[in-house]
């Protein structure tokens, strides 16, 4: 791209022309733009911003910014009051619940407990019920012994009754004779 020299500008305002008269070309110094004199860019806007804000004051806009302020201010002041119950609700459910775990402990304790003493009582039942069993199983095998003693006894005595008659019958049969047994009829007959 080609450079090109700098463009000098003209101007045809005569009071433009007599104002750069008393400037040098090494003089950097720039002029604004004044009006009436003395006012400056910054005055016009200062002057624009009063009129602007005047006009604002007199609709009324500072009214309703403060009335959508306010609305907001209460909507936030509900939603605190909300969050306010909530939070005592929430508490008092966390009250609760944690009444309901206690309870639920101590039942859980009370409940091992009697299970415990159930437990106890069973053993102690079976112990009981077992040491009455062994005892009654023992005098049911005294009276078997007893009893079989007894058939053993009688036994004996019905084997030695009539090993002793069939003895005596032996004997009385060997001693005896006809004679022996008429000498004997007519002693009990001369008795009665």
């Amino acid at each position: 791209m080609a450079e090109h020299a700098p463009e000098t500008m003209t101007t045809h305002d005569p009071e433009l022309a007599t104002a750069m008269e008393g400037h040098d070309a090494g003089h950097t110094e720039h002029v604004g733009p004044v009006a009436f004199g003395f006012m400056g860019p910054a005055v016009w806007v200062s002057l624009a911003m009063l009129v602007f804000i005047g006009i604002l004051i007199w609709k009324g806009v500072h009214k309703a910014i403060a009335g959508g302020l306010d609305s907001k201010i209460a909507a936030i002041r509900d939603q605190l009051e909300e969050a306010k119950k909530l939070r005592a609700e929430a508490e008092a459910l966390r009250g609760e619940y944690a009444a309901k775990i206690a309870n639920a402990e101590k039942d859980a304790a009370a409940m091992l407990d009697h299970a415990r003493l159930e437990a106890a009582a069973i053993v102690a039942k079976a112990q009981s019920d077992t040491t009455a069993v062994i005892a009654r199983r023992e005098r049911m095998a005294e009276d078997k012994i007893a009893a079989a003693e007894r058939s053993a006894v009688e036994s004996l005595r019905d084997q030695a009754a009539a090993a002793a008659a069939e003895a005596a019958r032996g004997l009385i049969a060997e001693r005896h004779h006809a004679e022996a047994d008429r000498r004997l009829v007519d002693e009990a007959i001369a008795r009665l």
